[in-house]
């Protein structure tokens, strides 16, 4: 009688903990959509898919949509090691601000800019490299 017992505790134990794992799960794909990265995503797609056949840019944009879920999902575990799901609550109240949506619209473009800059360093550290060899 007390092994059954213990077992539907651990049972119980498990399922809350599982259940908080996907309230977890969910609230960090929530946050990493509110951030600008869905519309990166959805950016990237259309641009990907801009050879693609008006006949078939709607299946191919439904295909591609559904990839979304594993890339999320894999983010989503990168995001939930590095930050409490307290953390990702706070991330989430701060992205609904003005300001946190400001800079979700931005960080795109600001992204890319920064990128275009540390290339054009890279070559530039590079050339003074090549005069010490």
């Amino acid at each position: 009688m007390k092994k059954i017992l213990l077992v539907c505790m651990l049972m119980v134990v498990f399922a809350t903990q599982a259940q908080d794992n996907i309230d977890f799960k969910s609230e960090t794909v929530e946050f990493l959509q509110i951030t600008g990265a869905g519309a990166a995503f959805e950016n990237a797609i259309a641009q990907i898919g801009a050879g693609v056949s008006e006949e078939n840019k709607e299946a191919y944009t439904q295909e591609a949509n559904g990839t979304l879920i594993g890339l999320y999902d894999k983010m989503a575990d990168l995001y939930m090691a590095e930050f409490s799901q307290d953390e990702i609550r706070e991330l989430i109240a701060f992205y609904n601000t003005d300001l946190g949506k400001k800079l979700a619209e931005k960080q795109l473009g600001l992204t890319q800019k920064a990128m275009s800059f540390g290339q054009s360093w890279g070559m530039e550290v590079s050339a003074i490299a090549q005069k010490y060899n």
